[in-house]
Order: structure tokens, then sequence, then C-alpha cells
């Protein structure tokens, strides 16, 4: 007998308050990276730079979500 499981509900009430948190988190993260660069050599530092360039259009993308998101409501 196989043990057949239901996939949960798609429950998005919270997204918004998520998707803020991680947007919040990220700009962080930017933040703390800015510190780091202090200290780091210049390769260290372009990768830092490119991380935090993902990090932006992260962001970019988050808030799209949560504008959507907003609309949904």
């Amino acid at each position: 007998m196989k043990n057949h499981q239901q996939p949960n509900p798609d429950d998005r009430s919270d997204n918004v308050e998520k998707l803020q948190e991680m947007v919040q988190n990220t700009i962080e993260n930017i933040e703390a990276s800015h510190d780091t660069m202090k200290f780091a050599s210049d390769e260290e530092k372009e990768n830092i730079k490119q991380k935090n360039k993902r990090r932006e259009d992260s962001i970019e993308s988050m808030r799209a979500e949560i504008k959507d998101e907003y609309k949904e409501r």
C-alpha cells in the first residue's frame, strides 16, 4: 500500500510580510558587505561588488512581487 501525501494548500496570506523581511535582510547584507570591503583585497572587493549587484537585482524583483501580492489581496 502506497502512502499518498496531499500537497499543502497554497497559503499566500503572509507572502508580503515574508518578502518584506527578505528585502530587509538583503539590505542588511549589503550594508555589512561595505564594512567587509574595508579589509578586503582588490579581488575580494570586486566579488563583493558583483554580489551586491545581484542583491540589488533581487531586491527589485522582491519589491515587484510585493506589489503583485498587494494587488491580489
